[in-house]
């Protein structure tokens, strides 16, 4: 049987958690380009790693500070926890000793930064629960395909018309109800499309129009998504974002399909509404 986790009441930075329950849609990607992002805008930043087993968030954060030793450029770093799992065979007291450790990290963080941002597991686990029981403003990244969509809703297979939520959408809207009766206070969840073709097939358009209808119906906000684009797969080994590109010793030539894709990014960053931004010329 679950336990239901309820944190602590403390004052802390503003969260944003980048999950849903599957791999590979582009997560920790856009934590670590929301957090560089902040970074750059004059925010104090903080990242929680609750990837437990791939860390691709902390691999980002340790390559970037490799390649900055090596090229000399001075490049803002957030600062960096990472998570582990309880060891603990009692399913109570594991869960206990992780909501322990998530405080910790959370009281530690606060210290020094105004935003933490999460990079929550791709499996339904005690550490994605508190996540998004936490989060101010859950941001849930899919691909363009009904694979993904199934995350959110089920969906008649004729007709492809949505039937009623699934999973995850389920436990969002627990997660909810946690942030809700412990810190009176709302989660703003915003669904993006991630990894979009530019082909714009049929299956494509049938998942714009079933998110339309969904984002009604479980109450999220839909963000414009990012395009499928190399230039990721090619700034993970340097650790580097969109961002970076110009910086002294970059290893890719900036292009106006880079151009492109930071817009892709402002365009993110306007629609998440974020209290710090507001007001704010993004410096990018």
């Amino acid at each position: 049987m679950e336990t239901e986790f309820n944190p602590q009441t403390v004052t802390s930075p503003y969260t944003i958690v980048v999950g849903n329950e599957k791999g590979g849609a582009g997560k920790s990607t856009i934590a670590f380009h929301l957090a560089i992002s902040l970074l750059r805008a004059g925010a104090k930043v903080g990242v929680i790693d609750l990837d437990v087993r791939q860390r691709t968030l902390s691999r980002f954060l340790e390559n970037r500070t490799n390649w900055s030793e090596q090229s000399g450029s001075e490049l803002p770093h957030p600062a960096h926890i990472a998570l582990d799992p309880s060891s603990l065979r009692d399913l109570d007291a594991a869960e206990d000793e992780e909501s322990n450790w998530w405080n910790d990290a959370v009281l530690a963080l606060a210290e020094h930064c105004d935003h933490i941002i999460v990079d929550a597991p791709g499996s339904h686990t005690h550490y994605a629960r508190i996540a998004h029981a936490t989060a101010d403003t859950l941001v849930t990244p899919i691909n363009d395909s009904f694979v993904d969509f199934d995350l959110l809703a089920k969906v008649d297979p004729s007709t492809l018309e949505v039937q009623s939520p699934s999973f995850y959408s389920e436990m969002v809207w627990e997660a909810r109800k946690i942030k809700a009766r412990t810190n009176k206070t709302p989660i703003d969840w915003v669904v993006m499309r991630n990894r979009m073709s530019s082909i714009n097939a049929r299956n494509k358009q049938r998942v714009a129009e079933g998110l339309n209808v969904l984002a009604s119906r479980i109450g999220f906000r839909l963000a414009p998504g990012f395009a499928e684009r190399v230039i990721y797969r090619e700034l993970f080994p340097a650790g580097l974002t969109l961002l970076d590109l110009t910086e002294k010793g970059s290893p890719v030539n900036f292009t106006m399909s880079h151009v492109a894709a930071r817009q892709e990014l402002r365009d993110l960053l306007i629609v998440l509404k974020l209290p710090f931004l507001e007001g704010k010329s993004l410096p990018f």
